[in-house]
C-alpha cells in the first residue's frame, strides 16, 4: 500500500464507520459522547484481554514446567 494513499484510506474507513453506525446524523456533542464511549469500551476490552491472556499463559507455562520438571517427584506426590 502506498504511503501517500494511507490518509485517504483512513478517511474512507472513518466514513464507512460513520455510515454503519449512523453517527453522521448526530450532533457534535453526541459524536463526542459516542466516540468516547466506544473508545473506552475498546480500551477496557484490550486491557482485559491482555490481563487474561497473560494470566492463562503464565498458568499454562507453570503447568508445563511442572509436568516436564522432575517425573519422580510427580509420581511420588501422586502416591502420597
Amino acid at each position: 500500500m502506498d504511503v501517500k494513499k494511507t490518509p485517504s484510506y483512513l478517511y474512507w474507513l472513518f466514513c464507512q464507520f460513520e455510515l454503519i453506525t449512523c453517527s453522521y446524523l448526530m450532533e457534535p456533542w453526541e459524536k463526542v459522547l459516542f466516540y468516547s464511549f466506544n473508545l473506552a469500551l475498546l480500551g477496557l476490552l484490550l486491557y482485559t484481554t491482555y490481563v487474561c491472556v497473560a494470566f492463562h499463559a503464565s498458568s499454562a507455562f507453570q503447568l508445563l514446567c511442572s509436568l516436564l520438571g522432575n517425573p519422580r517427584e510427580n509420581a511420588l506426590s501422586v502416591l502420597k
